[in-house]
C-alpha cells in the first residue's frame, strides 16, 4: 500500500461522495483511511464505461455467461447504461424520501404533536405522501408458475450467500411428517415419549397417532374408517383400496388419488392431493419403521414449501465485491441446477445436490412427474444502497440493485433458456422480489430497470416478474397506486411486522414516544396494516395470478405454538407465508390442507376496506411506564440487537438463530435491528429512558450476549471493556437512529462490517 500521507487528497473526495451518497461515513480515523484503503486498491478493470472489480468481471465472465447466449461486452455497456440513465433519477428518489420526512418531522412539531387526522391527512396528500388513486385497474401478469398463481403453500426466505442452507431451501419441496413430528414439540414427550437418544417406538407411535389423524382429516375413507387401522394398501383397476378389518375400502372422495408406484412388484408409493397440495405414502414393510407398521408404512412424504426467496438483503451480510460474489456464484449454481454442498454426517462427509423431479403412474395409466423442489424467487437490495463493487469511470459508487438486477437476472438466463440440470420456472419466468420502496415512483422506476435488462439479454418485456415488499409505511397508504406500474410484473405481495413497525417509528418520530412493542403489536394500525395488504391483492385481483403472503414465524424450536397459531395465516385470505426452516414449512403446509384460502379469499371479499385513517394512526403512548418497564423493555431490545450485531459484524453472518433474553431461539434477520434501535432512539428523542439508562441497559445485555454465544470459537466477547466494532454498531444504530435515512441499519452494519474486515488483513 502506498503511505498514508499519499492517499489523504483521495480519501477527502471518496469521502464526500460517499458521504452525498448515503454510503461510508465521512471519516479520518486510523480506521476510516484502513477501510478506504481497501477500496481504493482493489484491483478495478475497465468495462462497459465502468470501473468492475476484476474479480467480479472474472466471475461474470467464466461462470455466469456462458451458455446464456448473451454477449458479455454487450452486458457491461447495458449496466453502464443503466447507471447513465437511472442513476439520478435514484439519487432523486432517495432525496424526496429526505424531503418528505423532514416535512413530516416539521408538521408533528408545529401542531404540538396533536394528531388531528383531517388536518394531518390533507397535509400528507399536499406533500405527495398520499397520492390520488387513479382509475381502476386488474393486474395483467402472465406465464407465472402453478405454485406463485394458484396453489397456496408455504414460503421459505433463506440467505442466498450460504449455499449449504439454500440448497436446503430448494430441495424443501418435499419433507417427512413423521421426521419433523418426531424431531420437534409438535408431539409431546408425556409418557416416555422423549426426542433424546435412538428410535424409541413410544414415540413413534404418537407420531404415527398424528399422521394417521391427519390422513382421516384431509383423505377420509369409505365407512369412516381410520388409517390407524389399515393393515395393507393395494391399486386395482385404478382405485386405490385400504384393507381396514378385513375390508377393502376406498377414499370417500376417489379422485384425491393422484398416483403410485411400484417397486420390486410390491405397491412403494401411494400419490394423494388435497388442495393442489401433495401427500406420499411410502410403503417398505421390510423397512425399519416399516416392520412397525401394520401396513408397512415406513414414511409420509408431504409437499412442504412451494417456493423459497434466495435473499440478497435482508438476512445476508454482503458489504464488497468479495461477499457479492459469492451471494451470485450461489444464485448462479441455483439457476444451472448444479448447485452442490458438502457436509459431515456421521462422521462422514455427504454432498447434496438439488433434487430431481419425482414420477408415478396415474390411476388412468398414464403418467404424473411433481417437481423435486421449490420454485425459486431472488431478492434484490433495495434502491438506498451504493456498492464499490462496480462504479462510475470517476469512481462514484452505483446503486447496488442496479448491478443485483443484472447480475441474478443474467444467471437466470440459464434456467430461462432451458440449459439448467433441473429447471426452476416451468413457465418462462424469472421471479425477483423487491424490498424497501417507498410509493408508485420507486416501483415505476424498478419496473423500467426491469424492462432494460430484459432490452440487454433479448428476452420478451415482462419476462422479469416482480415481487413487492409491503414493508414501509409510505408503500402501505398508496399500496394500490404502488402496485400500478407493475401491473404487467407483480406477482407477489407481502407484509413484515418488524420493518413495517421500524418504518412506523422512523416516520412518526417527532409524533411523540412510542408504546412498548408488545402493546403495538395489539393496536388497529397493525391488522389495518395486514387487511389492507390483503384487500388490496383482492381489488387488483392478484390472487388466482400471484402471492398474497404473511410474514415470518421467527421461532423455530417452537413449532407446537406455530401449529396453533400460523394457521391464521391462510384464515387471513393469504395463500403464502413465510416459515423458518424446511421442517417448519413441512408443519405449516399442513394448515394448506386444513384451509382451502380460495374459499376463504371469496369470503373476505365481501367485508369493507381498510381505513386509510387507522394505518395512519401511529403507535404514541399514552401512559407513564414504570422504571422497571423502561428497563425491561430496554433489555429486551438491546439483547436482541446486540446478538445480532456480534454476528453481523464480526462474523458475516446475515440470518442466524439468536436467543432472546429468555434465551428462546429466534430466527433473526437485519429487521431486527431497525425496529429495536428505532425503538430505543424514540425514546431516548422524548426522554422516556436516558443515555446513562441505556448504556447501563447495553453494557447488561453484552453479558448476557456473552454468556449465550461462549460455545462458539469465532466469537469475541464485548464485556466488559466493551468498546469493539460490533460493540460500536450497535451504539451508533441507537445513538444516530434519528438522522439516519428511514431508520435503516444498513448503512452502520456495511460501514462497521467493513471496518471489521479490514482490521483483520
Amino acid at each position: 500500500s502506498p503511505p498514508e500521507t499519499m492517499l489523504l487528497p483521495r480519501l477527502a473526495a471518496l469521502g464526500a461522495r460517499a458521504s452525498s451518497l448515503n454510503s461510508l461515513p465521512k471519516t479520518t480515523s486510523r480506521i476510516g483511511v484502513r477501510v478506504c484503503i481497501v477500496r481504493l486498491m482493489s484491483t478495478k478493470i475497465d468495462l462497459g464505461g465502468l470501473k468492475v472489480d476484476s474479480d467480479l468481471a472474472k466471475l461474470v465472465e467464466d461462470e455466469i455467461i456462458p451458455g446464456t447466449g448473451v454477449d458479455v461486452n454487450k452486458f457491461w455497456a447495458g449496466l453502464g447504461g443503466i447507471v447513465k440513465d437511472l442513476a439520478p433519477r435514484n439519487r432523486q428518489l432517495l432525496d424526496k424520501r429526505d424531503d418528505i420526512q423532514k416535512k413530516i418531522d416539521e408538521y408533528h412539531l408545529k401542531t404540538n404533536r396533536i394528531i388531528d387526522m383531517p388536518h394531518y391527512k390533507k397535509f400528507l396528500e399536499e406533500i405527495g405522501y398520499l397520492v390520488p388513486e387513479g382509475p381502476a385497474y386488474k393486474v395483467d401478469t402472465t406465464k407465472v408458475d402453478p405454485e406463485i398463481a394458484s396453489v397456496a403453500g408455504p414460503q421459505l426466505v433463506c440467505p442466498v450467500d450460504n449455499p449449504r442452507f439454500v440448497l436446503n431451501a430448494a430441495n424443501a419441496r418435499w419433507g417427512s411428517l413423521l421426521d419433523a413430528l418426531y424431531g420437534t414439540d409438535a408431539v409431546s414427550e408425556d409418557g416416555d415419549a422423549g426426542r433424546a437418544g435412538g428410535y424409541n417406538p413410544v414415540r413413534g407411535k404418537k407420531v404415527f397417532d398424528r399422521v394417521h389423524d391427519y390422513l382421516n382429516e384431509f383423505f377420509p375413507l369409505e365407512s369412516a374408517a381410520s388409517y390407524k387401522d389399515a393393515t395393507a394398501y393395494n391399486v386395482k383397476d385404478g382405485r386405490l383400496l385400504v384393507t381396514v378389518a378385513g375390508k377393502d375400502l376406498s377414499l370417500l372422495k376417489p379422485q384425491q388419488f393422484a398416483g403410485f408406484r411400484h417397486t420390486g412388484g410390491a405397491l412403494s408409493s401411494v400419490l394423494l392431493v388435497n388442495n393442489g397440495l401433495h401427500f406420499d405414502i411410502q410403503i417398505d414393510a421390510n423397512s425399519a419403521i416399516g416392520k412397525t407398521h401394520p401396513a408397512g408404512v415406513k414414511d409420509v412424504v408431504i409437499e412442504s414449501a412451494l417456493t423459497a426467496i434466495a435473499d440478497c438483503e435482508d438476512s445476508v451480510a454482503a458489504v464488497d465485491a468479495e461477499d457479492k460474489i459469492q451471494v451470485y456464484r450461489t444464485w448462479t449454481g441455483l439457476m444451472k441446477g448444479t448447485l452442490s454442498a458438502s457436509m459431515s454426517k456421521g462422521g462422514k462427509t455427504v454432498t447434496r445436490e438439488m433434487n430431481p423431479d419425482m414420477s408415478w403412474e396415474t390411476p388412468n395409466g398414464k403418467g404424473i412427474t411433481l417437481p423435486g423442489r421449490v420454485v425459486l424467487l431472488v431478492r434484490n437490495v433495495g434502491i438506498h444502497l451504493y456498492t464499490d463493487a462496480v462504479t462510475t469511470a470517476d469512481g462514484q459508487m452505483i446503486p447496488e440493485h442496479f448491478l443485483d438486477m443484472m447480475v441474478t437476472g443474467l444467471a437466470s438466463m440459464h434456467d430461462l433458456k432451458g440449459k439448467a440440470k433441473v429447471h426452476n420456472s416451468r413457465a418462462g419466468s424469472a421471479y425477483i422480489v423487491r424490498p424497501k420502496m417507498h410509493g408508485p415512483e420507486e416501483v415505476a422506476m424498478v419496473t423500467e430497470l426491469f424492462g432494460k435488462a430484459e432490452e440487454v439479454f433479448g428476452l420478451e418485456q415482462n419476462t422479469f416478474k416482480m415481487g413487492v415488499m409491503d414493508e414501509e409505511r409510505r408503500t402501505t397508504v398508496n399500496l394500490y397506486e404502488t402496485i400500478r406500474p407493475a401491473n404487467k410484473r407483480v406477482v407477489f405481495i407481502n407484509t413484515g411486522f418488524l420493518d413495517r413497525t421500524g418504518d412506523e417509528i422512523h416516520t412518526s418520530f417527532e409524533a411523540g414516544p412510542v408504546m412498548t412493542k408488545a402493546e403495538i403489536k395489539k393496536q388497529l394500525w397493525i391488522s389495518a396494516y395486514e387487511n389492507n395488504n390483503v384487500d388490496v391483492g383482492f381489488k387488483i385481483g392478484l390472487d388466482g395470478k400471484g402471492q398474497i403472503g404473511k410474514g415470518m414465524w421467527a421461532a423455530p424450536d417452537n413449532m407446537k405454538q406455530m401449529l396453533v397459531e400460523k394457521i391464521g395465516h391462510p384464515k387471513s385470505g393469504a395463500n403464502t407465508a413465510w416459515v423458518p426452516s424446511p421442517t417448519a414449512a413441512t408443519l405449516h403446509a399442513l394448515h394448506y390442507h386444513q384451509v382451502h384460502v380460495q374459499t376463504e379469499q371469496a369470503a373476505l371479499k365481501k367485508r369493507p376496506p381498510t381505513n386509510v385513517e387507522d394505518i395512519l394512526t401511529p403507535p404514541l403512548l399514552q401512559r407513564k411506564l414504570t422504571l422497571e418497564e423502561v428497563e425491561k423493555e430496554l433489555d429486551n431490545n438491546n439483547q436482541g440487537l446486540l446478538g445480532y450485531v456480534v454476528r453481523w459484524v464480526g462474523q458475516g453472518v446475515g440470518c442466524s438463530k439468536v436467543p432472546d433474553a429468555n434465551d428462546v431461539q429466534l430466527m433473526e434477520d437485519r429487521a431486527t435491528l431497525r425496529i429495536s434501535s428505532q425503538h430505543i432512539a424514540n425514546w431516548l428523542h422524548h426522554r422516556v429512558c436516558t443515555e446513562e439508562q441505556v448504556m447501563a441497559s447495553m453494557k447488561r445485555m453484552a453479558e448476557v450476549v456473552d454468556r449465550q454465544n461462549r460455545g462458539d470459537p469465532n466469537y469475541t466477547p464485548m464485556a466488559p471493556h466493551c468498546n469493539g466494532i460490533e460493540f460500536q454498531a450497535a451504539m451508533d444504530m441507537i445513538f444516530k437512529g434519528k438522522e439516519t435515512p428511514n431508520g435503516l441499519t444498513e448503512f452502520t452494519l456495511t460501514k462497521k462490517r467493513r471496518e471489521y474486515k479490514a482490521s483483520k488483513k
